[in-house]
């Protein structure tokens, strides 16, 4: 639980973006490598399986998983989306009324100890130590990082000329392998048509556009981007 309001960049028009863009496929093939990461392991998870979303931002990750997983495998499956933006809870909870959603700091997440066989963290901080607190000993941890060539194309226009113009997960990967045993990485890697959203949720939607000059939003909303490309990597790790 939150003891005092919480000022973050992770408004309601970023989430209502991502509800946007998620809406329309950007994520459907990580989707689709979790799903196959979570069925693979879930023999050792029991038959229901107890999934904490940490950082779920609006909630469509988790709901979708759930939704995939519950028809197509009929397994039973409690959702619990965590996040530290009331904005992205309140929405989560009017769009996905099977889950449970509960405004928090990952810092001092409000679960008991060992109650999860999953947990996901999905393009967003991580607190290893609380999770290694939430997990069973054969739980997994599945995190989603963005990989070098991860929406370039903004990139390329937010920060050219700067240091930021080319990016490395190498210090998160190693943060992750000292906290957990890495049990499996998979890369994520294709390109997503923008004819059915435009770049504007994807700009609002992005914490790159963060960093950047209003100028260069507008450069970025002038190139008439027919495409943007998607590269993540997924990191499997356990006890």
């Amino acid at each position: 639980m939150l003891t005092h309001p919480q000022h973050t960049k992770y408004d309601k028009m970023m989430f209502k973006s991502r509800r946007i863009v998620s809406k329309s496929g950007f994520f459907a093939p990580l989707d689709e490598k979790i799903i196959e990461i979570i069925m693979d392991n879930s023999e050792t998870a029991g038959a229901l399986l107890t999934v904490l979303d940490a950082g779920c931002g609006e909630g469509s990750r988790l709901a979708g998983l759930q939704e995939k997983i519950t028809r197509r495998f009929q397994r039973d499956f409690l959702g619990v989306g965590l996040d530290i933006s009331k904005d992205g809870i309140i929405i989560a909870s009017k769009d996905y009324k099977n889950n449970i959603w509960c405004v928090g700091d990952l810092a001092r997440a409000p679960f008991a100890d060992r109650k999860f066989n999953i947990i996901l963290n999905i393009l967003s901080p991580a607190n290893y130590m609380e999770f290694r607190r939430m997990i069973t000993d054969d739980s997994i941890i599945i995190k989603v990082i963005p990989e070098r060539c991860h929406l370039q194309e903004l990139r390329a226009v937010f920060y050219q000329h700067t240091d930021k113009q080319n990016y490395s997960n190498d210090d998160t990967l190693e943060l992750f392998k000292t906290n957990f045993k890495l049990k499996e990485i998979k890369r994520v890697h294709y390109k997503y048509a923008l004819e059915h959203t435009g770049i504007e949720p994807l700009i609002r939607m992005t914490p790159l556009s963060w960093g950047t000059t209003e100028e260069r939003l507008q450069k970025a909303r002038e190139m008439n981007l027919r495409e943007v490309t998607v590269d993540l990597i997924i990191l499997v790790g356990g006890n």
